[in-house]
C-alpha cells in the first residue's frame, strides 16, 4: 500500500512538472524587466541606472499569440535582440520594447516624438521627461521587419541604434505584470 502511494505521488508530481514545462515552452513564459528602457511602463529595481522601483517587474509573455498573428503597433513585445544590439549596446539576449513600426512603414522621430509615415503617434505611455531630442528618419521597413523603441527614449538602446527586428525573432506580447503585487496589470 505504501509503495503504491509513493508511486501515485511521484506520477502526479511528474505530470505537474511536465505540464508546467510544456505550458512555458508553448503557451506563456515569465520574464524579468532588467533595465530602465521601458520605465515607467515596466520598472526595474534600484540601484540600476535609471531604475525607479524597489523590485524588478515580472511580466507574463503569451508566446502562443504570435503563432496566430504578428506583432501589433503599440504593444510591448519580447524578442531576441539582433546581433548588432550586442555590438552597439553591449547587451544581447532577450529584449522588451514597444512595437512602433510595422512592415512597409517609414519611422521617424522629430525632437523625441515618433512618427509613422509622417503621422505623429499618440504615445501616452511616453512621459515628457523620458523623451530624447533625436530627429531622424529610418529606411522603410521591409517585409517581416518591425521597428521597436523603449518607452524611456533617453535610456533605450533599440531599433534607432541597431535597426529593425525580424518577425522570426519575436517571442510574444507582454500580457500581464504579475510582480510585485502593487504593479499587477493586465494588458
Amino acid at each position: 500500500m505504501r509503495v503504491r502511494r509513493v508511486v501515485e505521488w511521484a506520477l502526479t508530481l511528474a505530470a505537474a512538472i511536465a505540464f508546467i514545462l510544456a505550458f512555458e515552452a508553448e503557451i506563456a513564459q515569465p520574464f524579468r524587466v532588467p533595465t530602465s528602457s521601458m520605465e515607467p511602463s515596466l520598472a526595474c529595481a534600484k540601484p540600476g541606472v535609471g531604475c525607479t522601483a524597489s523590485f524588478n517587474d515580472r511580466v507574463l509573455v503569451a508566446k502562443i499569440v504570435y503563432r496566430f498573428r504578428g506583432p501589433e503597433r503599440g504593444e510591448i513585445a519580447v524578442f531576441h535582440a539582433p546581433l548588432a544590439a550586442r555590438r552597439l549596446c553591449s547587451e544581447g539576449g532577450t529584449y522588451l520594447k514597444r512595437v512602433i513600426g510595422l512592415p512597409g512603414d517609414v519611422v521617424s522621430e522629430r525632437d523625441g516624438v515618433a512618427y509613422v509615415d509622417g503621422r505623429r503617434l499618440q504615445e501616452a505611455y511616453v512621459r515628457p521627461g523620458y523623451r530624447d531630442s533625436l530627429t531622424q528618419t529610418w529606411p522603410r521597413l521591409g517585409a517581416g521587419q518591425y521597428f521597436v523603441m523603449g518607452d524611456n527614449r533617453v535610456d533605450s538602446c533599440d531599433s534607432r541604434t541597431w535597426g529593425p527586428v525580424s518577425r522570426s525573432a519575436f517571442v510574444g506580447p507582454v500580457v500581464a505584470t504579475y510582480w510585485p503585487p502593487t504593479r499587477l496589470t493586465v494588458r
